[in-house]
């Protein structure tokens, strides 16, 4: 009897033995599943990474062409510069240059090496400097996008692409006379759009961003906050109250075009705020905004300890008083994260703002709340519709920049949870 005995025992512990070292094989496949996961990820990260900076790295750099400009009293003069040619004055600057170009279609060739924008830098010029008039000055004006695509590499120096024989050897010229070099482009954080991709620029879309956020801060974070703070102090638990929750956890996973549709039929036709406009673009971000910084809020809001409420009300103090001077500083770094994660995912939309009209071309930098504008996600999103190769490398510039911003913005909000933060 004590053998059957022990023999079961054996048999029981070998069974017991067995399921263990099947799940301790199953964890070992779970780990190396979820770190084969990460992996991947990170792999798949750092390609994203690696293709946007070397696309968009050579965008903060341009190229420019040295050229002897004789600011020709004749052509100007402080009262006629509205009507002066300064564009035949860069051209005058290309035949001093390169006096053996003969023929129309030659000379057309050699003017398309430097920039469409290179009279305006004239002008401005000028403008700020009359005393320039009548006198001979080397400038580095900007070359033309397809020069500076040749010149970083993008385009190759075969005669039968974009460049035909004479135009190489000009080229070939002016780099032996060091007439040509690659500077900082200023051009593109102070410059609006452009159809010239030599002279676009981020500035008119990020003066857009900064009005439309603006907006979005000032309307979603008080109502956010004090929705938050009513529904989760004030607002007693009954059928309405449950019907706001519900749908204010429904509004945060609608989609963001929608919210377009809503700004386009409220905001536009029935109200008739401007169309394309910085006004218009917070009002519809602040109601995509709003269920996020109203869920945080809440959440914030839970996670202070009864004990203070209780404690504030023994000595006396009203329910709003003791929202107001002892719950809510203790919840408002958890708000302020929700506010500010809430106002980058707004800082990455597109769909809405499309929706609104702020996909239009807009040259002049905005002004003022009601002044067309675009965005920085619509302005990449157009860019990355052109044909020109340039504009590639802009759109991966432009994407650069979004990306500082919305990293700066999430590491606000790690480093406001961070330093207010309270354990009880």
């Amino acid at each position: 009897m004590s053998k059957r005995i022990l023999e079961d025992s054996q048999t029981a512990t070998e069974i017991v033995r067995a399921g263990l070292k099947r799940r301790y094989r199953a964890e070992k496949r779970f780990r190396i599943f979820g770190i084969a996961a990460i992996v991947i990820s990170l792999l798949f990260l750092v390609i994203l990474f690696a293709d946007i900076l070397g696309k968009g790295l050579p965008a903060f750099r341009q190229t420019h062409i040295r050229l002897s400009v004789f600011f020709d009293p004749d052509e100007l003069s402080p009262g006629t510069l509205d009507s002066a040619d300064f564009h035949g004055i860069v051209k005058k600057s290309c035949r001093t240059l390169f006096p053996e170009v003969a023929g129309r279609r030659r000379k057309k060739a050699l003017y398309k090496l430097v920039s469409a924008g290179a009279p305006y830098e004239i002008r401005k010029m000028v403008v700020r400097n009359p005393s320039l008039i009548g006198t001979v000055k080397e400038l580095w004006l900007p070359a033309d996008d397809e020069l500076d695509m040749l010149m970083k590499g993008a385009i190759s120096r075969d005669p039968d692409g974009r460049f035909n024989v004479d135009q190489l050897a000009w080229i070939e010229r002016l780099e032996d006379e060091g007439r040509l070099r690659k500077q900082f482009n200023f051009t593109f954080f102070t410059a609006g759009d452009s159809r010239d991709p030599e002279l676009a620029g981020i500035l008119g879309a990020l003066s857009g961003t900064i009005l439309t956020l603006l907006i979005t801060l000032l309307l979603s974070f008080p109502i956010g906050v004090a929705t938050a703070v009513y529904l989760e102090e004030f607002a007693k638990e009954n059928r309405w109250s449950d019907f706001l929750e519900v749908n204010i956890n429904n509004l945060a996973a609608v989609p963001s075009i929608i919210f377009g549709l809503l700004g386009l039929g409220v905001f536009i036709n029935l109200f008739g705020l401007p169309r394309s406009a910085p006004l218009v673009g917070g009002l519809v971000l602040t109601l995509m905004t709003l269920p996020t910084i109203i869920i945080a809020g809440r959440a914030a809001l839970k996670a202070v300890p009864p004990s203070i409420r209780e404690a504030a009300l023994g000595i006396g103090a009203s329910p709003m008083q003791t929202v107001i001077h002892h719950v809510l500083p203790l919840a408002m770094p958890g708000m302020l994260t929700g506010t500010i994660i809430g106002m980058a995912r707004a800082l990455g939309e597109t769909a809405p703002l499309l929706m609104i009209g702020m996909v239009a071309f807009i040259v002049d930098i905005p002004r003022s709340f009601s002044a067309p504008s675009t965005a920085l996600p619509v302005q990449i999103y157009l860019w990355a519709d052109s044909p020109e190769r340039a504009f590639t490398e802009k759109t991966s510039a432009a994407i650069i920049v979004l990306l500082i911003f919305l990293i700066c913005m999430n590491a606000s909000a790690v480093y406001l949870r961070k330093k207010f933060e309270r354990r009880w």
